[in-house]
């Protein structure tokens, strides 16, 4: 909306003092030629902008014009632009939202304050996108546009036609009443329902998504923490998954369970080393994510995966005892 450009680039102005046409252009996501005609609105508005003509000019606001934006106290502009500092920008598609949120959250503070905050957010690093053994987080990618949609239809309680490729199929048009979007591990879901049935879709599996004008069937009020929980019961009790009993090498932990459907229970060995129970897919996934680890991982528990396990091996070491 042209309103919360026009905010959001006083707060820039307040923040830099002076930029130059393009700079403003890049920072709002617009063309430079937008920006000349938000900077004429902005002074027919009695908002004191000015231009600097030169190599070194630009536009900028005259010495003490403040905004009336206030609330936040010290703590709380920093737990914030903490927050924002990691990678929020790929939630849901807000990236947009949360840049104009931080330059709000900026200028709330006392002028004392801003230059404090913002060194004390630089402090703090959330959730960089490699761990310390250089390994990438992976992280779905959702197109903006798709993003989106779904967002739209699941706030204003719309039926969804998304395009959707479940593991293993060609993907095909579904309509479904969204309930609401979840995201865990940098992965994005939507909560829906199809037909009356309760339905959870991977958004990086959705190529495209139309919002349609019938309201979705859902309740007014929603709990989602509850229905995540119970969702995530119902797909680990699902009987094509296999739990299993592992004792691994802790420097190997990250690993494990980057591989697993989930983690049910988890306490030191005597050696140093971690027992955990886990989940996966099936059989074949288990066997295989235990391979990886080769001899810093040991399967205790079923009986078959250690002999399956054991025979690979076996095979392994015919292959190359000559």
């Amino acid at each position: 909306m042209r309103a919360d450009r026009l905010v959001s680039l006083v707060l820039l102005l307040r923040r830099h003092g002076r930029l130059t046409a393009d700079t403003l252009a890049r920072e709002l996501e617009v063309s430079t030629r937008t920006v000349l005609r938000d900077i004429e609105a902005l002074s027919a508005a009695g908002v004191p902008v000015y231009a600097e003509r030169g190599r070194h000019g630009g536009f900028a606001l005259l010495p003490g014009f403040q905004t009336e934006l206030t609330g936040l106290n010290h703590d709380e502009a920093l737990a914030l632009l903490t927050a924002g500092s990691g990678r929020g920008e790929q939630v849901f598609g807000l990236g947009s939202a949360l840049a104009s949120a931080m330059r709000k959250v900026l200028d709330a503070l006392p002028e004392g304050h801003r230059t404090t905050a913002s060194d004390a957010a630089r402090r703090f690093l959330v959730d960089p996108e490699s761990d310390l053994l250089a390994r990438r987080v992976v992280t779905d990618e959702v197109p903006d546009t798709t993003m989106i949609v779904v967002r739209r239809a699941v706030l204003a309680g719309h039926k969804l036609r998304i395009h959707y490729a479940a593991t293993g199929q060609s993907p095909q048009w579904r309509t479904v009443d969204p309930i609401g979007l979840v995201t865990v591990r940098d992965r994005a879901y939507l909560l829906a329902t199809r037909s009356g049935a309760d339905r959870t879709y991977r958004l990086s599996r959705v190529s495209a998504a139309e919002e349609l004008p019938e309201t979705a069937q859902r309740p007014n009020r929603v709990d989602l923490d509850r229905i995540w929980r119970e969702r995530s019961a119902r797909f680990l009790s699902d009987s094509d998954h296999i739990t299993v009993l592992v004792r691994v090498d802790p420097a190997r932990r990250e690993e494990l369970l980057d591989t697993a459907l989930a983690i049910r229970a988890e306490e030191p060995d005597a050696d140093g080393w971690l027992r955990l129970e886990v989940t996966f897919q099936d059989s074949r996934h288990a066997e295989w994510a235990l391979w990886q680890l080769s001899t810093d991982a040991e399967a205790l528990a079923p009986q078959s995966l250690r002999a399956s396990l054991r025979d690979r091996a076996a095979t392994i070491a015919a292959r190359y005892g000559d």
